[in-house]
């Protein structure tokens, strides 16, 4: 299944390996959480890794846009490579951010993953027809919720090319 992931993943895209594109050897990541134990645990489970990320987060679907548009107090800030998001966000649920980020031309091409609790057919089936690049159920367990941050990185760190110039 990750094999064939990966391979739609680049195809979607038409992104292809070659002197153009980089690996990225750090990421700049935005989380869209308004649960402050899941922000600990994402934000600690990404320093024990070894490569350089930086981590942003926004606890709301408003704050994000604001902070995707570069809006103030986001003026300054990069644009992200990775956006990790719940659906559960308090006023614009992350389902609404999602379909927006999707259909803006600059943004749609940011992989979203959605990181939530609900593992509800409707709620995946809605993010999946909204271009959720991937839909993740938060594991309880810390081991097994640190696991899979390593596997998200490692995708989009050591499989995922950028063009140049756009870290």
């Amino acid at each position: 299944m990750e094999v064939y992931f990966i391979f739609l993943f680049l195809f979607d895209r038409n992104i292809f390996w070659d002197k153009n594109h980089i690996v990225m050897s750090e990421v700049n990541i935005l989380l869209v959480e308004d649960n402050e134990g899941d922000i600990i645990l994402t934000t600690e489970a990404f320093k024990d890794m070894k490569l350089d990320n930086k981590i942003d987060v926004v606890r709301d679907g408003e704050e994000a846009l604001r902070f995707l548009k570069k809006q103030e107090p986001f003026a300054d800030v990069s644009t992200p490579q990775l956006i990790l998001m719940d659906i559960n966000l308090p006023g614009m649920d992350g389902k609404q951010l999602l379909d927006i980020i999707k259909r803006d031309e600059a943004l749609k091409n940011i992989p979203v993953v959605m990181l939530t609790s609900s593992d509800t057919d409707e709620d995946i089936s809605e993010c999946y027809d909204k271009h959720v690049n991937w839909y993740i159920t938060k594991p309880i367990d810390f081991d097994k919720y640190t696991k899979v941050m390593h596997e998200i990185e490692a995708f989009y760190v050591s499989f995922v090319p950028y063009p140049k110039g756009k870290k």
